[in-house]
């Protein structure tokens, strides 16, 4: 009797722990389904913008660091210099999150005229939306990391890596970038041990007001 109990409550706290992460995944996958059959017309003005800026490429892909350190590649719309990369280290010194894993500066140098606009409003990031509908990222969640950074993680951040990494979180609705590395990393944290689909409705509702300011977008 007591081993048929004790399998009963088993079962019952793995259907709770489940139904929230079937139900976050319904969500992102709704929501960003919508948003990008919704945003094609503003994604054909953007990408005619860029390329005629420059005549570069109009996406810039990377390889991120997913749930438990899996490897994904990530989209943005282009919003700096073709050869960014190659002058990073040009200005490495000028970092205002200082000597941390993190590269932020305002003002930067690489970034071209339509990148500011892009930037201010975060639409840069709206092609990943396609990698919320995928699976790979959620709509809420720490922003998924590059390998160069996470290979300088400590076991504390690393512990963001237990979490989909996701298009908006904690720290873009409290300051952006004007938050220092660690800042962000104890948000992320803080999120992933009280995560629910109330709280992410809740982040979410918060990010619209947070991308019309621009406040630490740069």
């Amino acid at each position: 009797m007591n081993t048929v109990r004790t399998t009963l409550i088993k079962t019952s706290w793995h259907l709770q722990a489940a139904l929230p992460k079937q139900a976050k995944r319904a969500l992102d996958a709704l929501l960003s389904g919508l948003a990008l059959l919704g945003l094609l017309p503003l994604f054909g003005v953007i990408a005619a913008l860029i390329k005629l800026e420059d005549g570069g490429p109009i996406l810039f892909w990377q390889t991120r660091v997913g749930k438990h350190g899996r490897h994904f590649v990530f989209p943005k719309f282009r919003s700096m210099v073709v050869d960014a990369e190659a002058r990073l280290e040009a200005i490495r010194a000028r970092n205002q999150h200082g000597a941390t894993i993190t590269f932020k500066m305002q003002d930067d140098p690489r970034i071209t005229r339509v990148g500011k606009v892009l930037r201010r409003f975060s639409m840069d990031e709206l092609p990943q939306l396609w990698c919320v509908f995928r699976g790979d990222m959620s709509l809420v969640g720490p922003r998924p990391a590059l390998p160069k950074e996470v290979a300088r993680y400590d076991l504390s951040a690393r512990r963001r890596l237990n979490a989909i990494p996701g298009l908006t979180g904690v720290w873009q609705v409290s300051g952006r970038s004007n938050l220092a590395f660690p800042i962000q990393c104890e948000m992320d944290i803080a999120y992933i041990r009280q995560q629910s689909l109330r709280y992410d409705i809740e982040l979410l509702a918060r990010t619209i007001p947070a991308v019309v300011s621009g406040k630490g977008a740069y």
